[in-house]
């Protein structure tokens, strides 16, 4: 990896700060068609939630919003489709902040991560589960780290390859405990979850889905921690990796709407004034949480200082352990 010194420019920040003179002006017409871009593949939990609050939008709205998949390079595929689209409020994006606040560090991006992109509203977030398997007879964190520090290599924790946030996760924990633990990187989920039941690693961190519950539910598989600002409502005695002690480490995977950084303030005041509106329906909130992803929401400002932040943080991690991308 190249050390390329990033340096961060406020311009998220700035924009955020006229959305709040915008607000009060008259509001631009919404376009009668809205392509939501969504940057991951369809028939996965991003997708599904990004449809079910397309056609919230669309019916207050009276629009018609039309679901474009764009996958691929861990979300920057779609996120450098809604950056070169014409900022005239008939593009929005939905995707994780990880293409703006971590793609940046690792490597040559096809678009400006800090001047590209508006952000219009955060939507949820996906909590950060570590996940025993059937290899590991710790029935909780602290003994599995007990483990780890009694065989240095022994303990292998498997993510969904170098620098996704599973990985940030582990080394976070090797950096507050020292612990030596065989990093097991993969290529998505799927092989990686059929190796976990297998027990071809002892611990795995990855997003919730409802496969994965499953597996919790019927006891194939144990949850140890949880990175999330609190205790999921369907794993109530999982500690969060905060509560452990381990806050650096008590990361989760924000997802939010975007939309080209050139858009009329109005019109993304306008959005996010909606997008919460959406969030707050019982419907939207009940498709959310029954896969254990967390509604969030707020002002375009809130969301823009959280990138920011995030930004800065995963510098600094990606530094400090070398992180690299494949």
């Amino acid at each position: 990896m190249t050390d390329m010194h990033f340096k961060f420019k406020p311009s998220w920040l700035l924009a955020a700060a006229a959305l709040c003179a915008a607000a009060g002006a008259q509001a631009q017409n919404v376009p009668k068609t809205i392509r939501l871009i969504v940057a991951y593949p369809a028939g996965g939990v991003s997708d599904v939630v990004a449809r079910a609050l397309g056609d919230r939008l669309a019916a207050q709205l009276g629009t018609t919003v039309i679901v474009d998949n764009r996958a691929g390079a861990s979300g920057a595929i779609g996120m450098d489709a809604v950056a070169k689209a014409a900022p005239d409020g008939a593009t929005l994006g939905f995707s994780a902040i990880s293409p703006l606040v971590l793609s940046p560090h690792l490597g040559k991006l096809p678009f400006d991560a800090q001047k590209d992109i508006a952000p219009v509203s955060s939507v949820m977030y996906s909590p950060v589960l570590l996940i025993a398997t059937p290899a590991s007879k710790a029935k909780d964190f602290r003994a599995l780290l007990a483990d780890a520090k009694a065989q240095p290599g022994a303990v292998r924790w498997a993510t969904s390859g170098p620098a996704s946030l599973g990985h940030i996760v582990l080394e976070q924990v090797r950096a507050a405990t020292g612990v030596d633990i065989t990093h097991v990187p993969y290529k998505g989920g799927g092989q990686q979850l059929n190796d976990a039941l297998g027990g071809q690693f002892e611990i795995l961190s990855t997003n919730a889905s409802p496969t994965l519950t499953s597996h919790i539910q019927s006891g194939k598989l144990r949850p140890l921690a949880v990175g999330a600002p609190a205790r999921l409502e369907s794993l109530p005695q999982v500690p969060t990796l905060g509560e452990l002690g381990y806050n650096a480490a008590n990361i989760n995977s924000l997802f939010g709407v975007f939309a080209p950084a050139a858009t009329p303030p109005a019109l993304i005041a306008k959005y996010n004034a909606e997008i919460n509106k959406a969030l707050a329906s019982p419907e939207l909130r009940a498709k959310l949480t029954a896969t254990d992803n967390v509604p969030t929401g707020g002002t375009a400002a809130a969301f823009a200082k959280e990138i920011a932040s995030e930004f800065e943080s995963n510098g600094r991690i990606v530094k400090a352990a070398n992180i690299k991308a494949d």
